[in-house]
């Protein structure tokens, strides 16, 4: 099966070069490209692409904002988007999770993080520039000097919102193991090898995480987790 992209970049060099990457693999086609993010969310809207490449800073509609309208909570139905800049800002990645974005990467990146990063979007998977990760998600954390036990952890009220929904169920201690690692960046072989269980497990936990906490990537868990201080004291 084809990965079907859609580019949003102001600048033409940039998306001829992601162009270029993208059809360059077996598996991947651009099928749309817009210069500004008005454009971009019409296209997406009508040609519903499987993965969305999003620059932020584009003319008539930002990034973040058509992200919002494709991917944000009141999207009726929600498409992948993956969010590129040059601009290494955590307002922007913090933001751009916040309006449903599924993975957030540099441009300076490997051209093999783009094209694992869009596997990972049309999968349902998420992923965001190791060099941003720990530290954008760091910047969620309370400053209070523990973690939160799961009972005391409460639904975030910042962000001009109701926040995240709390947990239906508390989560188990070794659920919470594995939401510490996926927060501080680690795979699902390197969660599987730091606790020693397999990773259709790693996966079993992740899956009843998910569930419980109403997420709907691996993002949103990390986000959850450095917001309510669960990772707070975690050598990592």
């Amino acid at each position: 099966m084809t990965i079907r992209v859609l580019l949003a970049d102001d600048q033409e060099m940039v998306r001829a070069a992601f162009r270029m990457i993208i059809d360059s693999q077996p598996d991947m086609r651009v099928v749309a490209q817009a210069a500004d993010g008005a454009d971009a969310v019409d296209q997406a809207r009508s040609l519903r692409p499987d993965v969305c490449l999003l620059d932020i800073r584009m003319p008539r509609l930002d990034g973040l904002e058509a992200t919002r309208l494709l991917a944000g909570p009141d999207a009726p139905d929600p498409l992948n988007v993956l969010i590129a800049t040059t601009f290494d800002l955590d307002e922007y990645v913090y933001r751009a999770l916040r309006n449903g974005a599924c993975g957030f990467l540099l441009k300076d990146g490997a051209p093999g993080l783009l094209t694992e990063a869009v596997r990972a979007a049309a999968a349902g998977n998420s992923l965001i520039s190791p060099s941003v990760t720990v530290r954008l998600l760091a910047q969620m954390a309370p400053h209070r000097p523990g973690p939160a036990a799961p009972s005391e952890v409460r639904p975030d009220r910042r962000a001009g919102g109701g926040g995240r929904q709390a947990p239906t169920e508390p989560l188990t201690q070794r659920e919470l193991d594995v939401v510490r690692r996926v927060a501080r960046g680690r795979t699902n072989e390197e969660v599987a090898a730091d606790l020693y269980i397999t990773l259709s497990t790693v996966k079993t936990h992740l899956g009843n995480v998910q569930r419980k906490l109403a997420a709907r990537n691996r993002v949103e868990i990390a986000a959850w987790a450095w917001e309510n201080g669960i990772c707070q004291g975690d050598a990592g």
